[in-house]
């Protein structure tokens, strides 16, 4: 017979077993994967994208040339944007993507040159060149650090210059910096190159910090990459601690070069080119990788409590046509770096690497599985639904130019949701010196110096519901609906206070609706 006090103590262990054990099956804070993937536009899948006329996936050439089955393999788990926005060049791409600041209020407005300032002969002066400074105490690594999370940035970083604050990921908030530093492409994607070009002088060019243990061998950029982040996320799961994984690849960026792996599945289509060869291959070893990190995720038990994000910078650059015609993105118009949709366009796919509707994060955030949402996004909005997720408060004095995509990703449209996208590039590159805003079905392109693009006109205005493939520019037929667009373009370029080019007699010009077509 027990006594009342060896009841009482029989009673308590058993509440503290439950206890314990209920605490010890609850799940962690999510695992968190940001799979970026360099200058991979909307077209360079397999993954249709974009919808037909009844809202289906349509499957065009280009979706027929890729192969990218695990890309598949998260759309199936998760959900797809059919239309997703970034910048048209990287490096603002990034500061945006970790500060969820629109280029025009975070200033890094151009990719940045690691060596000078590449503002352009007209482009503002002070446009934010270094990248994210050190008094910013806001970027999503070091907000999760806070949390507890191990922060690994593998890859392309492109925050800043040779020399500067953000040239280091670790200064940006990361525990763990492989293969991150200024440049914004290897020299070399082979390791017998050391992932470095070799200069006639003997010196050495673009090289890819953090990786010597493969100098010399065989293996490919991306699979170096691959392991290194697959065993980072082997440390976080021994110390038992969640992690923020961004692997950002340096593929698909120039130099192209064949992936050996895969060279064989595109040598028999001459049509496209060699250069295209190249492509195709580097596209299918970056897909190689989205694969190796989910089995690593389900090997490892992990894949329920880890959402990813997969998505590239900007539009794509693949060598196939013409800059601002239809060509690498086709059928949408232009490349990386203009102001068509194909410069802008980027393949977005959200998922939990294992849908299970009993695990906790899940049930706070739930994802759709095959389904795609074809409300406006953009790359603003990743930092806010991680911030939503795990209920992290955003700075105060920090603003966001991007909303949660929560309600999004259950498959529902958001009625709070802005349907803006605002593109700002004060800068000479392929499209120079130029403003795009879309609002709903709306887009214009505002060119500060008409003579130097192509267009050769002042305004461009595309209703992109009827033209998707901006071919019919409206702007003398549809004067009202031009200036209204010009005018709440300006709203927004002020309010995140734009930076704007300077013309040749040094005076700031802005858009006006005034100026001649």
């Amino acid at each position: 017979m027990f006594s009342s006090l060896s009841r009482i103590c029989l009673l308590a262990s058993i509440y503290f077993l439950t206890i314990t054990t209920s605490f010890s099956q609850s799940p962690q804070k999510p695992n968190i994967i940001i799979f970026l993937v360099d200058d991979m536009g909307l077209m360079d899948t397999s993954v249709p994208f974009l919808l037909d006329s009844k809202g289906k996936p349509q499957v065009h050439p280009l979706n027929n040339w890729y192969q990218t089955p695990n890309m598949k393999r998260l759309a199936d788990l998760g959900i797809r944007f059919s239309t997703f926005y970034a910048q048209s060049v990287c490096s603002p791409s990034r500061a945006s993507l970790i500060t969820g600041q629109n280029a025009a209020r975070h200033k890094t407005t151009q990719w940045i040159n690691p060596d000078e300032n590449n503002r352009g002969n007209l482009g503002p002066k002070d446009w934010n060149w270094k990248g994210i400074p050190k008094t910013d105490t806001t970027t999503l690594p070091l907000l999760l650090q806070k949390q507890g999370y191990e922060t690994i940035y593998v890859g392309k970083a492109h925050f800043g210059p040779f020399g500067s604050f953000a040239e280091n990921p670790l200064n940006l908030g990361y525990h763990v910096n492989i293969g991150g530093t200024a440049i914004g492409h290897p020299g070399s994607y082979l390791g017998m190159d050391n992932y470095a070009q070799k200069m006639k002088n003997g010196s050495i060019r673009q090289q890819v910090p953090h990786l010597e243990n493969y100098h010399q061998t065989s293996t490919f950029l991306t699979d170096a990459l691959t392991n290194e982040a697959k065993k980072e996320i082997n440390k976080a799961a021994a110390n038992k601690k969640p992690f923020f994984l961004q692997i950002a690849h340096y593929a698909v960026h120039t130099p192209f070069m064949f992936d050996p792996s895969f060279k064989a599945h595109y040598m028999k289509d001459t049509l496209r080119g060699v250069e295209a060869q190249k492509f195709a291959s580097m596209v299918e070893g970056m897909d190689n990788s989205l694969g190796q990190i989910l089995d690593e995720l389900e090997k490892l038990s992990l894949a329920e409590n880890t959402i990813i994000f997969f998505l590239g910078d900007n539009g794509s650059d693949a060598p196939l046509g013409p800059t601002h015609e239809v060509s690498s993105s086709a059928p949408l118009r232009g490349k990386k770096g203009t102001h068509y949709e194909g410069g802008m366009r980027i393949p977005f796919i959200a998922s939990w690497a294992k849908p299970e509707r009993t695990n906790t994060w899940q049930k706070k955030m739930p994802i759709k599985q095959g389904a795609i949402q074809t409300q406006l996004g953009t790359i603003m909005d990743i930092y806010p639904t991680i911030l939503d997720l795990l209920d992290i408060k955003n700075p105060i004095g920090h603003s966001v130019d991007g909303t949660s995509l929560a309600v999004n990703l259950m498959g529902n449209s958001n009625s709070l949701k802005s349907e803006t996208f605002l593109m700002h590039f004060p800068h000479d590159h392929r499209s120079k010196y130029f403003t795009s805003y879309r609002n709903g079905d709306w887009k214009i392109v505002y060119h500060y110096f008409p003579a130097l693009n192509p267009a050769n006109t002042r305004f461009e205005l595309f209703n992109l519901l009827l033209d998707p493939y901006e071919t019919n520019n409206l702007a003398t037929k549809m004067p009202q609906k031009l200036k209204k667009l010009v005018n709440q373009m300006r709203e927004q370029l002020e309010k995140e206070g734009a930076l704007y080019p300077i013309d040749e007699n040094g005076n700031i010009t802005k858009p006006s609706f005034s100026n001649k077509y």
